[in-house]
């Protein structure tokens, strides 16, 4: 009886558990981004990387990632299951929004560990915007150095790490040094799971030509 008793109550307890696990961290925003091969979870540290999660919000918000892919993978050459996976806005001007300041990992701390989010940029530190990465394992020479600025990392993937593995384990070649995916993943839509949402009300070009990217 003792034993049954024990059982009930781990059960009874299992809701409150659950529910508790899906409340948001305190200073954290989460985003759900919807992918041809599954869903994944961001959690985006608005405390620490508060420039950096804002502008990211602010695409989300404006449904600016809608419709955008996961288009290059960078796998190590010593141990292909690590590496990165990249997506964002690519070069479309009619989805950028602003340039942004370099929140590097020496003044947030945050660093470039397995299942990181940062952001990618192709200039000096201060040119990144709409093109951000996932890192797949530890990635400490993204992190800032006395002799190097680092990336911008601003939070982490929280469910579906699988989804981002298949991406790094899709076929690539072609340009960037063979690192664009020949088949872009898809990303559906990414949604806004706590918070209030903060549209720019910025023009929105792309959706009056009624044309699908990805």
């Amino acid at each position: 009886m003792p034993l049954l008793f024990l059982i009930a109550a781990l059960l009874a307890a299992l809701p409150v558990q659950a529910q508790r696990a899906d409340r948001p961290t305190p200073g954290y925003v989460r985003v759900r981004l919807e992918t041809a091969l599954g869903v994944i979870v961001l959690a985006l540290d608005a405390k620490r990387a508060p420039a950096t999660t804002a502008n990211f919000m602010k695409y989300v918000d404006d449904g600016r990632f809608d419709g955008i892919s996961f288009y290059r993978v960078a796998r190590q050459k010593q141990a292909p299951q690590f590496g990165f996976v990249q997506s964002g806005i690519r070069t479309d001007a009619r989805r950028f929004l602003d340039m942004i300041p370099h929140e590097s990992t020496k003044k947030t701390g945050i660093k470039h560990l397995d299942m990181t989010i940062s952001m990618a940029r192709r200039g000096p530190p201060g040119s990144a915007n709409g093109n951000w990465f996932i890192a797949v394992g530890p990635m400490p020479w993204m992190d800032w150095k006395p002799d190097n600025p680092g990336y911008a990392a601003f939070g982490r993937v929280v469910a579906g790490q699988a989804v981002v593995k298949r991406i790094l384990a899709q076929p690539t070649g072609g340009a960037m040094n063979g690192t664009l995916l020949l088949k872009p993943v898809y990303v559906k839509r990414a949604i806004r799971l706590n918070g209030k949402s903060k549209p720019t009300g910025r023009p929105r070009p792309w959706l009056l030509e009624g044309r699908k990217d990805g």
